[in-house]
């Protein structure tokens, strides 16, 4: 699964990236812009915005303001303060996900087209529904190997 990410966030960063070229020079250097680019760009670069989170969320590697570990001396208090954190992400980003699957339901039902090339947007708006609930899964894993760790945590104070 997780080679699956690498190479699909890569041919997304490549397609938007090539995108964004191809629009340059065109606009910029030819004088003659493509019709429909930014339209047909907004697709990869949503899915790799919200891909992008969720391999952050897999490695754990989102932007923390850990200013309270600062305080903290002993590895049990960092775990219980990383398992706080996970739980407190597990709200508020089931939350976020229960608006986002109401959205998804919404565009499901409406089914918008974009303006120039009428894809439906769909495709587009449900990358955030499988954005958050892919999150979420992974928080609940960080949270669970948290959970595991207290043990240890314990022996060791």
């Amino acid at each position: 699964m997780d080679r699956f990410a690498k190479y699909l966030l890569t041919a997304l960063i490549c397609i938007v990236a090539l995108g964004q070229f191809v629009q340059v020079i065109t606009r910029y250097v030819l004088e003659i812009p493509v019709m429909g680019l930014e339209e047909t760009m907004l697709y990869p670069t949503l899915w790799l915005y919200i891909l992008g989170a969720v391999n952050a969320s897999r490695e754990n590697s989102h932007i923390r303001a850990n200013v309270l570990e600062i305080f903290l001396s002993t590895r049990l208090q960092h775990i219980v303060l990383a398992i706080l954190g996970e739980i407190i992400s597990l709200i508020v980003g089931f939350w976020l996900l229960y608006w986002a699957w109401d959205f998804t339901r919404y565009s499901w039902r409406v089914w918008k087209e974009s303006p120039t090339l009428y894809i439906p947007t769909f495709y587009s708006d449900v990358a955030l529904v499988v954005g958050l609930a892919l999150m979420m899964a992974y928080t609940a894993m960080h949270l669970w190997r948290h959970i595991r760790s207290l043990g240890g945590a314990e022996d060791a104070a």
